[in-house]
């Protein structure tokens, strides 16, 4: 139990509720009556998930954004958050809630409570927790794929990783994407009561395809010249590269979809093993398909 996949597969023997889901998918699903809610929490940590240095109001923004796209692969609608923080500093604390006021005014939803520390060492890193309401039932899940279904994909990959680069070398292009991703929450409740599966690309879309594989039990195969890429010279890295919070989904094939969205693949049965193909080429799940804390 060396990684974060080994440590995550040790929880599930601990996460034995139904509202878990086996701990498959980014959100909990806690059912009463005939309502769900949609619960999630998501971390982001100086010099991993943003850069040092970078304007805390973005910070904020992405914190949100972030446990949103969760809802939004749910199909939810945002009734709040609760916000884990550690006091950086008077002019970052300022910036920090002039982005958090941004965020939570563009997406409507309310911040209701939480917690906030002080500490002295080491890299800032904060915690919120979303809570949302289904609205849909079955609430999709990364499950539900099967043999004959298509893969496809709301956007592009890869503008994050232009972004952070220009970021962080000081260019004139546009970081936008990678400072203030968007949540896709109407897309996600359009789509919600027609998939078969989805999740939202947070750690790149060869890993995250690959994760919605094993949690179907079957295999999936993409074609990368239909998956949609910031930069074509640089396909392979975009294909690779997380943070754009694109919905990635399964659907039959008869289906009309109901948003834009790109096909770039098939779901096929899974044989001996899920596996992932792109190109018809097989590709081993050996730490290079996308963003991995460990290996971080």
């Amino acid at each position: 139990m060396t990684d974060e996949a080994g440590f995550i597969a040790s929880l599930r023997g601990l996460a034995t509720g139904p509202a878990a889901r086996g701990l498959l998918d980014d959100a909990a699903v806690l059912e009463f009556g005939g309502e769900a809610l949609v619960l999630t929490l998501d971390t982001i940590v100086e010099g991993v998930h943003w850069l040092e240095g970078q304007d805390f109001a973005d910070v904020a923004w992405k914190l949100v954004a972030t446990n949103l796209s969760d809802l939004a692969a749910m199909g939810a609608t945002p009734l709040g958050v609760l916000l884990s923080y550690s006091l950086a500093g008077d002019a970052a604390d300022s910036r920090f809630l002039a982005g958090l006021a941004e965020v939570l005014t563009a997406y409507e939803t309310p911040l209701l409570g939480g917690d906030t520390v002080s500490a002295t060492a080491g890299p800032h890193h904060f915690g919120m927790t979303a809570i949302g309401r289904a609205t849909s039932s079955p609430v999709p899940s990364r499950s539900g794929a099967k043999p004959g279904d298509l893969l496809y994909l709301t956007g592009t990959v890869g503008s994050a990783m232009l972004g952070f680069e220009a970021l962080r070398d000081g260019t004139d292009a546009d970081s936008t994407a990678y400072r203030r991703p968007q949540p896709l929450l109407q897309e996600g409740r359009s789509l919600a009561p027609l998939v078969s599966a989805m999740m939202d690309v947070s750690d790149g879309l060869l890993l995250d395809a690959s994760r919605l594989a094993r949690a179907s039990k079957v295999s999936i195969a993409i074609t990368s010249a239909d998956v949609p890429v910031a930069s074509s010279e640089r396909r392979a890295e975009c294909l690779r590269w997380g943070d754009d919070y694109q919905l990635l989904f399964t659907a039959p094939a008869e289906l009309r979809l109901p948003v834009t969205a790109h096909r770039i693949g098939e779901v096929l049965p899974a044989g001996d093993e899920p596996l992932l193909y792109l190109d018809s080429e097989k590709l081993a799940d050996d730490g290079t398909l996308g963003f991995s804390h460990a290996a971080s």
